[in-house]
């Protein structure tokens, strides 16, 4: 297969999960350029994508997004847009509460929190090809990811709170 075939390829079969992957972190007007400038840095270093490519080409998304919003990266939350996330319940009190409730518990927490749940919830990413877009090892990854999940459930269980004041309450009394 030639460089064009292989690029070819390589933007039909990735270029709806990269957008998707860029417009959950960044206003959706801007996220076509970026992944246009993704697309481009992928033929320039054609020789250096790898056979799996969307890690690398999420990877490549991420820098480009730092690159191009630092200063609004840093001021502002990541979020992760939650429309898709219910099916439709004719009655629709329950599923919607448990939205509720699930979006409230997504924005206590951190970004860095929510940037590793959604590589692994909403993109469909191993715990492998999440490490490579981060830049970290697998093991480090897997830390994190345990550890978001343990505050997301924490931020869902209405007795969590209240366990954590009991908690930090008998540790002052026992002192």
């Amino acid at each position: 297969m030639d460089q064009r075939e292989r690029f070819r390829a390589l933007h039909r079969d990735t270029y709806a999960d990269l957008l998707r992957f860029v417009e959950r972190r960044i206003p959706p007007d801007e996220a076509e350029d970026v992944v246009s400038t993704v697309f481009l840095t992928a033929w320039r270093r054609l020789a250096d994508v790898p056979p799996d490519a969307r890690p690398w080409l999420f990877a490549v998304a991420r820098k480009t997004m730092a690159n191009q919003t630092r200063g609004w990266l840093r001021r502002q939350a990541l979020d992760v847009r939650l429309t898709a996330a219910g099916s439709h319940v004719p009655d629709g009190s329950a599923a919607t509460a448990e939205r509720i409730d699930l979006e409230r518990a997504w924005r206590t927490l951190r970004p860095a929190d929510r940037e590793v749940l959604a590589l692994i919830a909403f993109d469909g990413l191993t715990s492998e090809q999440a490490a490579t877009v981060l830049g970290c090892r697998r093991s480090t990854f897997a830390m994190r990811l345990t550890r978001a999940r343990k505050r997301l459930q924490d931020a869902l269980d209405p007795t969590a709170p209240a366990v954590a004041v009991i908690k930090e309450q008998q540790s002052w009394t026992t002192a």
